[in-house]
């Protein structure tokens, strides 16, 4: 599973089109990135506990202090712009002491843009809350 993991980041480090999504509070960066979950290949998507689908959407989320993950809780919800809400239950994934991952999954029916709304706890830390809107295309 964790070589599968290792590939999963690989894979989004290495997607050109999208920049780093960051959000510096304090001492912590929590780094974010959203996706259609059906760029995963199958194999990684299983490793994950990820379910691919062309209107199944992935949002990634590891917290840094000092440039060193850190654990917490992750929470949030993601709205569409008629919106109707839906709850992120995030899942933690865990590479011994070099990476910790909160993976959740949302759907979306059609080209649409969503507005994200994140709440982060670093463990030891003060609570952190920001949002952020991105457009997601259906994987044709």
């Amino acid at each position: 599973m964790r070589s599968s993991l290792i590939c999963l980041l690989t894979l989004l480090l290495a997607m050109p089109a999208w920049a780093e999504r960051k959000h510096s509070e304090g001492e912590y960066d929590v780094h974010y990135i959203a996706f259609n979950s059906g760029f995963l290949q199958p194999d990684i998507a299983a490793a994950a506990g990820l379910v691919r689908s062309k209107t199944q959407g992935v949002i990634n989320v590891s917290v840094l202090k000092s440039g060193k993950p850190v654990a917490g809780q992750v929470s949030g919800s993601v709205k569409n712009l008629l919106g109707q809400d839906y709850p992120l239950k995030f899942k933690q994934l865990k590479e011994g002491d070099a990476a910790i991952y909160y993976l959740a999954q949302f759907p979306f029916d059609s080209r649409e843009t969503l507005r994200f709304s994140l709440n982060v706890q670093p463990t030891g830390g003060a609570p952190i809350a920001f949002d952020f809107s991105q457009e997601f295309f259906p994987d044709e």
